[in-house]
């Protein structure tokens, strides 16, 4: 994979954010620290004039991201295909309570990436993409677990896809009421967000003696 651009993206009709423009963002620290914070993508694509969204998990290295799933997955067909594909994160950070319903409000980071790209065939760059992906899932895992039998392999597309345009858009700070609400006996603020990890459930299968991991995000 290429190293990492220093450069901001270009401003294009394609990546321009238009509504509230002063929260977009269009350099690829941003866009890549909210890329590599997010667990689930959400993949658009149109296939024969159908519009399609995909959940899915991902992972980013360098300039890139990665895709798995089934070889019948249509996502993964279409992006074989060369065509181009558009892909989503959003983190929630915090409900942006207003004195007025019209003003509330969330904070929130969000990427919007576009680009095309190709089928990994190498076994050793798909093994390497694999464990790209489940480091993003749960760090540490990739060293703790089996490594991919050849037929679980040959059941496992990935497609690496470059990353042509991309920007951000993020809302931070208290809600904005007008100046007619401010004395309005209703209470204003942010209820923060944070995204963490309940007590492990061990399988039935499970030697009991064995300790969980521990995963921070």
């Amino acid at each position: 994979m290429a190293e990492i651009s220093t450069t901001d993206f270009a401003v294009t009709e394609l990546n321009k954010v238009h509504r509230l423009p002063q929260r977009g963002h269009y350099d690829r620290e941003t866009i890549y620290a909210i890329l590599d914070a997010a667990i689930i993508c959400h993949a658009s694509f149109v296939q024969d004039g159908q519009p399609f969204v995909i959940p899915t998990l991902y992972a980013r290295t360098d300039d890139t991201l990665l895709l798995h799933g089934a070889p019948a997955s249509r996502l993964l067909r279409h992006i074989a295909a060369g065509e181009p594909v558009s892909i989503s994160v959003a983190i929630l950070d915090g409900l942006v309570l207003a004195k007025s319903a019209f003003h509330h409000s969330v904070n929130y980071r969000s990427a919007v990436v576009f680009g095309c790209g190709r089928l990994l065939e190498d076994g050793a760059e798909k093994l390497a993409a694999l464990a790209v992906l489940t480091e993003h899932l749960a760090p540490g895992r990739w060293a703790a677990t089996r490594r991919p039998s050849p037929a679980e392999l040959k059941a496992t597309t990935v497609a690496a896809i470059v990353i042509e345009s991309a920007s951000a858009k993020v809302r931070v700070g208290p809600p904005v009421d007008a100046a007619d609400d401010l004395a309005l006996p209703v209470w204003a603020g942010v209820l923060p967000i944070h995204e963490t990890f309940g007590a492990a459930i061990p399988a039935d299968h499970c030697d009991p003696a064995l300790d969980p991991p521990v995963i921070e995000r």
